[in-house]
């Protein structure tokens, strides 16, 4: 039996670019919701990462504010800070500060100055405690599959923390795109 070839098998297909899966904002609500106890919260930080992460969705590690660089977990405190200010939490470490410094001050010091060393204390704390939340919401984006997080610095992208590294958030595209109302 005679078999002919097909006129058309030497051209090849091009391959079809992968298409992003369409997510919507109610399934980034829905997926935030399933893994952290703070939807709010993380979702308010997912937000500020998508506004402020570059054309290939990273932030960081550092970003400009004002007219310096700082680390992208300490702009993401600054940013949330104004959130807790009615907090009684907040309203009780700031009374607990300053009580503390009061009772290790010794007459020789001038009320400036020890209202700069409370003031200096209480900023120090809520950038601390800021940053504990902010790498907990990473943490539940990174489980959600929304974000991706690496260390770059001193030892480029090394597996280990720490050491001048700083952290590096990378969003997906399609979690960019649903945020930005694209679909």
């Amino acid at each position: 039996m005679f078999h002919q070839a097909d006129l058309f098998d030497h051209i090849q297909q091009a391959p079809q670019p992968a298409s992003l899966p369409t997510v919507a904002l109610p399934d980034l609500v829905n997926r935030v919701s399933q893994v952290s106890k703070r939807p709010r919260y993380v979702l308010l930080i997912l937000n500020l990462i998508a506004k402020a992460a570059g054309e290939d969705g990273n932030l960081g590690p550092y970003v400009r504010s004002d007219a310096d660089q700082i680390p992208v977990r300490d702009w993401l405190c600054q940013a949330l800070a104004p959130l807790a200010n009615r907090d009684c939490r907040r309203t009780a470490m700031i009374a607990a500060v300053r009580l503390e410094l009061m009772a290790k001050a010794d007459g020789s010091e001038n009320a400036g100055d020890l209202t700069q060393q409370q003031d200096e204390e209480i900023e120090a704390r809520i950038l601390r405690s800021g940053r504990t939340n902010v790498s907990r919401a990473v943490s539940d984006l990174v489980r959600a599959g929304l974000l991706h997080r690496h260390y770059q610095g001193y030892r480029v992208d090394h597996h280990n923390r720490g050491a001048q590294r700083e952290v590096v958030y990378t969003i997906a595209a399609d979690v960019r795109l649903a945020l930005a109302g694209s679909y």
